[in-house]
């Protein structure tokens, strides 16, 4: 049922007291509903930053009362757990170039670009976990997403050829993507167009010289 003007308006519960949202597929009215929601969160977000972020803005720009989102998502903490989490939904998958450097260069492209990108929605959800923790979680969902996903970048190298055998897929890709939040994150430095090749390549040396090739057991061949 809609909600009118003439519902109460509840007071949105503490962060952490209630249960971040059920990871579902709606359909129909819901997920327009849903889909006007989080991208009205977005657009906040990109423009008035975490502490600029209310559920009332939202339920504005999104042209929804402002009990829906109330009942839906509780507060500003839920609702940006379910941008993250619908992040997940998607049908991306890494590069695949042919090798190793090619595929670790295509992905900090991607990464580089995102992180610059105006409005600035992926630095803006970066920072927006440290203030929440519901959407620390659903960030930390989200990265073990995508680096599950990036996995195959590590074991198509190991079958081409170019990786030892057991060469750790995560410490990999943690080494060749980490310079680039390092510059656009933390040192705030403008884009280079050379990192992304730079640090592929020198992440891609470091695995095939088994920088990152995981310990053999005591006994093990």
């Amino acid at each position: 049922m809609t909600p009118t003007d003439a519902d109460p308006d509840p007071e949105p519960e503490p962060e952490g007291t209630r249960p971040p949202p059920t990871r579902r597929r709606p359909g129909g009215r819901t997920a327009r509903i849903r889909t006007q929601v989080l991208d009205a969160v977005l657009a906040e977000l990109g423009e008035h930053g975490f502490d600029g972020l209310t559920t009332d803005a939202v339920a504005a720009r999104a042209g929804v009362h402002r009990t829906t989102v109330y009942r839906r998502w509780g507060d500003v903490g839920g609702l940006l757990a379910d941008v993250l989490d619908a992040a997940s939904d998607d049908d991306w998958q890494p590069p695949d170039t042919g090798s190793l450097e090619g595929d670790l260069a295509a992905l900090n492209q991607e990464i580089q670009t995102a992180l610059t990108a105006q409005p600035p929605i992926v630095t803006a959800l970066i920072a927006a976990s440290f203030r929440s923790e519901k959407a620390a979680h659903a960030q930390q969902r989200l990265w073990e997403d995508r680096y599950a996903r990036c996995e195959i970048v590590v074991s198509r190298a190991v079958r081409r050829g170019e990786l030892p055998p057991h060469t750790d897929a995560r410490r990999l890709l943690i080494a060749a993507t980490a310079p680039l939040y390092h510059h656009l994150v933390l040192l705030r430095t403008p884009p280079d167009p050379q990192l992304p090749g730079h640090a592929a390549r020198t992440a891609a040396l470091a695995a095939a010289a088994g920088a990152f090739a995981e310990p053999r057991s005591a006994g093990g061949s």
